[in-house]
């Protein structure tokens, strides 16, 4: 019996040669039918030409805009021939068999919507990023990843049923995508693979972490670990997240949690290192989530159609 095609989609963003060490990773994979689609975000310094020099055999497709994480894999989910997409950081390397437990879920388990493997923090002496999650505090708004900042000694070993996937690493069958709709185009940066797991679990599936399949992140390398850009995105789609994914009384104190204390003790943090530029995304950021807050976008569970740009926040507007 044939195996079913895995379609394995990654966004580029100035990043040629980082996406080229994960093709050559990819190379040693030991499931055999695998399509690789790279979608470049408008690179406007590098040339992701390379990448289809020093790999024919990958698909490569040129937006003529940045489109974000989310418009950027819709872009390839809409060229995608696979049975399942597996999403994939360009930012990371991985185990040659690593594929094969993930497929081996969505055939055993209808039910299955998302999932996700172990993530290692790529350089590290195993040290875990994430092996599952208890999803986001309704009352607080914060994540919960299991395992994170652990060194990897077994103890995270069983696979099963978890809250919310990884979006450095996660696997989609078709079905389910053309059932639920596009990755949410919304949040542009940071969150909307946490949303689009509410989307499909709010659809009757269930999301997974698979144990027995591993991947390596090097994390943060194409936006910068504490650039201008995160700090916009992380704070204003988390609110959104919220407005989102949460109702009544925890959607007030979460909500007023966020408001009261996270952002003014961030606030306050960026102040006293005289980081104007981070404090004024910030409060960009905030700003965004009251102006948008009768938009039928921000509150909408269906996904995106691929390839229709939104207005990127710019660190050049803040320097």
């Amino acid at each position: 019996m044939a195996s079913p095609l895995v379609s394995i989609i990654s966004v580029n963003y100035n990043q040629a040669q980082v996406t080229c060490e994960m093709i050559a990773s990819l190379q040693k994979v030991t499931y055999p039918a695998v399509e690789i689609i790279i979608v470049d975000n408008a690179s406007p310094t590098d040339d992701p030409g390379i990448i289809t020099q020093q790999y024919p055999h990958v698909k490569l497709i040129r937006s003529a805009a940045n489109l974000g994480f989310a418009g950027g894999n819709n872009l390839g989910i809409a060229q995608a021939k696979g049975e399942y997409l597996l999403f994939l950081n360009n930012d990371t390397e991985v185990e040659p068999d690593f594929i094969e437990p993930l497929v081996k879920l969505f055939q055993t388990n209808p039910q299955a919507g998302i999932a996700s493997p172990k993530i290692i923090y790529y350089g590290t002496d195993h040290t875990i990023q994430y092996a599952g999650s208890k999803g986001i505090n309704p009352w607080t708004g914060r994540s919960i990843t299991l395992g994170h900042l652990e060194k990897d000694l077994g103890q995270h070993n069983q696979s099963g049923q978890t809250e919310l996937v990884d979006g450095a690493a996660m696997m989609v069958p078709m079905r389910v995508i053309k059932q639920v709709g596009f990755m949410p185009e919304i949040f542009f940066l940071y969150y909307e693979e946490l949303d689009w797991c509410e989307m499909i679990k709010r659809a009757g599936y269930t999301c997974h972490y698979v144990a027995d399949s591993t991947i390596y992140h090097k994390e943060s390398i194409s936006v910068g670990k504490a650039s201008v850009l995160k700090t916009y995105y992380m704070n204003r789609n988390r609110l959104l997240f919220i407005k989102r994914n949460t109702k009544g009384l925890a959607f007030l104190t979460s909500s007023f949690i966020f408001l009261a204390a996270a952002l003014p003790k961030k606030a306050l943090n960026f102040a006293l290192h005289k980081e104007w530029n981070h404090l004024q995304a910030l409060f960009r950021g905030l700003r965004w989530n009251f102006q948008h807050l009768a938009s039928p976008n921000s509150t909408s569970s269906g996904g995106a159609q691929p390839g229709k740009p939104q207005k990127p926040f710019s660190e050049k507007i803040l320097s």
